[in-house]
């Protein structure tokens, strides 16, 4: 684990770090290994796309362990008052609750037991994605309320993703 004292992002300005769910870097990683290279604004006006596109390109930038509304959510139409308001389709997970934000926690909670965790530790993207590849077995009970093939595509994809993650992208700049 990386504690925060650890953390070699130590930066004078919080503006440096991204805060983010644990949940929506592993969403990134997913992506990536599941062959997804771009992103584009989505009309729900998350920063998805943002944040997505800075931590692919810099796998040292500071990442802050964020359990309400990150930096993903923070523009986001239903971020309320840090909380969101939209719900999931609970049609083939009827175990999960169909508000967004308690099924958001219920997965943000889990991956910080699973990686040794807490709100506010930083460590960097390179990091938070060597715990997480280090943690595969954990997906399925992470997302038990998931189909098994869901859960076993996820992981797939998660660990593609955490393979493709740590290449160096600056060799061809």
């Amino acid at each position: 684990m990386y504690p925060t004292s650890y953390c070699c992002c130590r930066t004078p300005s919080a503006a440096h770090n991204v805060n983010i769910k644990p949940h929506h870097f592993v969403d990134i990683l997913a992506a990536l290994g599941g062959g997804r290279s771009r992103y584009e604004p989505h009309p729900y006006g998350h920063a998805l796309h943002t944040v997505a596109h800075r931590i692919l390109a810099d796998r040292e930038v500071c990442l802050r362990i964020e359990l309400g509304a990150d930096d993903i959510c923070a523009p986001c139409r239903h971020n309320v008052g840090g909380t969101c308001d939209d719900v999931i389709d609970t049609s083939f997970r009827p175990e999960a609750p169909a508000s967004k934000n308690t099924w958001n926690l219920r997965l943000d909670r889990r991956w910080c037991e699973a990686l040794g965790l807490k709100q506010g530790d930083e460590l960097t993207a390179g990091q938070l994605c060597g715990l997480i590849a280090g943690r595969i077995d954990r997906v399925p009970g992470i997302y038990r309320e998931l189909p098994p093939d869901r859960t076993l595509l996820k992981q797939r994809q998660i660990e593609e993703g955490a393979r493709l993650f740590p290449a160096d992208r600056t060799a061809s700049k």
